[in-house]
């Protein structure tokens, strides 16, 4: 069972404004007391949402199952262990089951992640990149094989990083039963490292974290203290009217069709633009047509898919090849309760972590662009907004 996000309101604002701090390079401070603001936003959200589906409190095996019918015996014991033995301090594992439920709602509910195509995998991760050589000898069918096909196998060191996450759980919410636990937990964790992975996987700089798809991965390309330079744009996108912007998503998906040694590469139908998500509309309406029925198409051309993020950099579209980006989680997710005194009055904090990689393939996986749209969607101003930009304490 999946908390509904569509009702966590208060946290997509806070996430929103998590983000900006994040792209306008603001304090370290300042961004630590946004993200703490969001996670305060998506625990009382979460707690609303349950409270108003909660009219009993549920413990037993059967009524956590009318909650949610996935929830196994390992994970119900689980769950009602976490709400009965809350001052434990050892570091626990969280079910298989459970795991693997966090990594299909990151991939479902985050399509990035889906684009990436999102691996998990054991906990020891190693890279293995090949470029097929030999050509394909024709013969009689009982000849002896003429050629075969020689994989040049390379291996590459496979730095993995942890993503620490901290998950408050109100004294409350221990009452509700192991269905509702879980749901809360596994909620918090899908969402924490969903901000920390999306961010990572686009702008990186591969120092204790993902080498983001903006950096330059180029074998020759300067490396600082672990820090992977940015990439210089590729180019302009303006949009300018349907042929320039077939033009442009045309030249954006040759730049990609090929590797950085210059081998080909399968782009059309496989290129993702990642744009931030008031961008995505002035790509909606120039692309869209009306068709002989009346209603209005959204097509770009050549297959090219449009991805929204919120840590895309102003003004900047990341273009890559589906396939061509290395992004996995590793291992088990690991709880522990911390350890220290909690700044808050009735609540249960937990620590929870995993390992996870990102790389491209190579440098011309993805390419960054500038965006500057010569007929950006008509910009409406809500009249009563006091302020352009969120208050965080509000």
């Amino acid at each position: 069972m999946t908390m509904n996000l569509n009702n966590l309101v208060n946290f997509k604002d806070k996430k929103a404004y998590y983000a900006k701090l994040v792209k306008d390079g603001a304090g370290v401070d300042e961004q630590a007391n946004a993200y703490d603001d969001m996670m305060n936003a998506l625990q009382n959200d979460m707690v609303a949402e349950i409270n108003t589906q909660v009219d009993t409190k549920l413990s037993t095996f059967e009524a956590n199952r009318r909650v949610d019918p996935k929830i196994t015996n390992e994970e119900i014991k689980f769950f009602n262990d976490i709400s009965t033995d809350v001052g434990s301090k050892n570091e626990i594992v969280l079910p298989e089951t459970t795991v693997n439920e966090i990594f299909d709602d990151l991939v479902t509910q985050h399509p990035l992640f889906a684009a990436l195509n999102l691996k998990t995998t054991g906990l020891r991760l190693k890279i293995l990149k090949s470029d097929t050589k030999g050509a394909v000898v024709w013969g009689k069918i009982f000849d002896e094989i003429k050629g075969q096909l020689d994989q040049a196998f390379t291996e590459e060191k496979a730095d993995q990083n942890k993503v620490t996450a901290f998950v408050v759980v109100p004294n409350d919410a221990l009452e509700y039963g192991a269905a509702w636990l879980k749901q809360f937990v596994v909620t918090q964790i899908t969402e924490a490292f969903a901000v920390g992975l999306e961010q990572a996987f686009l702008t990186g700089d591969g120092n204790q974290k993902p080498i983001g798809l903006n950096r330059n991965v180029a074998k020759d390309a300067p490396v600082t203290g672990g820090v992977y330079q940015e990439k210089k744009s590729a180019g302009t996108i303006t949009l300018a009217d349907s042929k320039t912007t077939s033009s442009e998503m045309g030249g954006i998906v040759r730049a990609l069709s090929k590797k950085e040694n210059g081998k080909p590469v399968v782009a059309q139908g496989n290129t993702v633009l990642v744009v931030t998500p008031g961008a995505s509309i002035d790509f909606s309406a120039a692309s869209m047509i009306q068709n002989v029925n009346g209603q209005w198409v959204f097509s770009l051309p050549f297959g090219v898919q449009i991805v929204e993020s919120e840590f895309v950099p102003e003004g900047k579209v990341i273009a890559f090849v589906k396939g061509r980006y290395d992004a996995y989680t590793a291992g088990g997710v690991s709880i522990k309760q911390f350890d220290q005194t909690l700044a808050m009055e009735d609540m249960q904090l937990f620590t929870a972590k995993q390992f996870a990689y990102g790389k491209a393939k190579d440098n011309n996986a993805a390419l960054v662009f500038d965006f500057k749209p010569t007929s950006p969607a008509k910009d409406f101003k809500n009249p009563d907004a006091t302020s352009a930009t969120p208050d965080p304490k509000a």
